[in-house]
């Protein structure tokens, strides 16, 4: 049996790095995948680590183990370097012993291999099939965002959610910030389930709170980083408050799904319009109170913002661009 290994840091796992992966794949019967992950670094291995997990998943022959190391004793560079490769060689013949074959697409994998006294097979060094790199994407996740397998997208997501009670103009607003920065749009479930919001059942809003996540889940593979979400699920947790004086009570999961970088929270102040599917005016503006209270019970940092629906827009894009510059 042939076994083969590659190194990296993977910060973060990209589609060049998978298509080294699934190139190893043909090289050898087995692949093994070593996430370095130095004291410097600010995303844990494990996360890196099931990112390739996810990606491979259901594929025996493949592992992926992680090595956490001080950069004080181990250096690190990008350039091809005879001296760093010698520190490094010893470590990696201890973690695998019985492999004879070496991937990599760095002319440094010739100078580890032959401290090994293995094999090296290069793939793709001149970065011809995917040329990327994770510095270009850690610089700017959006110009890059097509070169992330969909294990990874979640964690550079960038969500902001559009709240209020309501009448506020949360749909058409989330609608046009979508398309104003060509972002993924998660409509509001509740829509599509309680058609009427007189008349709904403790029931629903679970099914709401679970069809929500899946949305915002599905949204995170999308074609941008940016989602904005129309309404959440401490929305759905008031209305459950509000009309049945219960708490809702949903998954970490769900919890996960919705947790987001911004909150806008809009003010009821641009005049009430009854569509004849929403409470009447005076229970909205208590509802609006609920929704305040639930937020503010799970410490989430709303920013609020009123006006004319022009304004409350040209208010949400300055935030959500000193959000995507952040």
């Amino acid at each position: 049996m042939v076994k083969a290994f590659l190194f990296g840091k993977f910060l973060p796992f990209h589609k060049g790095h998978e298509a080294m992966i699934r190139f190893a794949l043909t090289q050898a019967d087995f692949v093994s995948v070593l996430v370095c992950s130095s004291d410097k670094e600010n995303i844990p291995a494990e996360i890196r680590k099931s990112w390739i997990d996810a990606t491979f998943e259901g594929n025996d022959n493949i592992e992926v183990l992680t090595l956490d190391y001080k950069e004080s004793m181990f250096p690190n560079t990008s350039a091809s370097s005879k001296e760093v490769s010698a520190i490094w060689a010893p470590v990696f013949s201890k973690l695998f012993l019985d492999h004879s074959l070496l991937i990599t697409s760095e002319p440094y994998g010739d100078y580890v291999a032959g401290f090994m006294g293995i094999r090296h097979i290069a793939f793709d060094i001149p970065k011809q099939l995917y040329p990327v790199s994770a510095t270009l994407i850690r610089n700017d996740v959006f110009e890059w965002w097509d070169y992330l397998p969909d294990s990874v997208k979640p964690y550079y997501s960038v969500k902001a959610v559009i709240l209020g009670t309501e009448s506020t103009g949360k749909t058409t607003l989330a609608e046009r910030l979508s398309a104003h920065f060509n972002a993924t749009l998660v409509s509001e479930a509740a829509r599509d389930i309680i058609l009427n919001s007189n008349s709904f059942t403790i029931e629903d809003l679970y099914t709401t709170a679970r069809e929500h996540a899946r949305r915002i889940q599905e949204a995170e593979k999308g074609n941008s980083p940016l989602i904005i979400i129309d309404t959440d699920v401490h929305i759905t947790k008031s209305y459950a408050q509000y009309s049945f004086g219960e708490e809702l009570k949903v998954s970490d999961i769900i919890y996960t799904a919705n947790k987001a970088s911004l909150y806008i929270y809009l003010t009821n102040d641009s005049g009430y319009f009854q569509d004849g599917t929403r409470l009447d005016e005076a229970k909205a503006r208590l509802l609006d109170v609920s929704h305040r209270q639930v937020l503010d019970d799970h410490k989430i940092p709303y920013q609020e913002i009123g006006g004319s629906f022009d304004e409350k827009f040209e208010k949400a894009v300055l935030l959500i661009k000193n959000l995507i510059k952040s």
